[in-house]
């Protein structure tokens, strides 16, 4: 169910994008906000790598967007390619799946060091629910807001 869920609300952010060129995923929300439909996918490619790579594997990776471990920089889609940056979440996504398959149990724990505690499988799955759903909110009035589509 979860994963179901999940991959429900990863598909969400995908059919938002959909039909889009560059320009218009790069399109930015009302001022003085710069948030884009492009900058949303550069960054659920740094939520994606962080919880499950990061916390969950534990492995000792950089950022996707920024060798400064500054999460704000995957925003700026300024310059980001739909090619680009499609290529580099659907990347990390498959990298979740896979680190969700194999895991003996929800159970697992992985050590969020931002948080400076262990944290589940389980509960990495219903934060980036959480994040997702949140975000696709926004996805939402951004697309509305370049050609009128509303709808999940």
């Amino acid at each position: 169910m979860l994963r179901a869920f999940l991959d429900f609300h990863r598909a969400t952010l995908a059919m938002k994008c959909d039909g889009l060129d560059d320009e218009e995923l790069r399109r930015q929300s009302s001022p003085p906000s710069t948030l884009s439909l492009l900058g949303l996918v550069r960054h659920m490619a740094e939520v994606e790598r962080t919880w499950f790579r990061r916390v969950i594997n534990g492995e000792s990776i950089p950022l996707v967007h920024s060798d400064r471990e500054d999460f704000q920089v995957a925003y700026d889609a300024s310059t980001a390619t739909r090619a680009e940056a499609f290529a580099a979440w659907q990347a990390e996504v498959e990298h979740s799946r896979r680190i969700e398959r194999e895991a003996e149990s929800l159970d697992v724990l992985g050590h969020n060091a931002r948080w400076g505690e262990d944290v589940s499988l389980r509960l990495v799955m219903l934060h980036l629910m959480h994040e997702y759903a949140r975000h696709n909110g926004h996805a939402d009035l951004l697309r509305e807001a370049i050609d009128g589509t509303v709808g999940a």
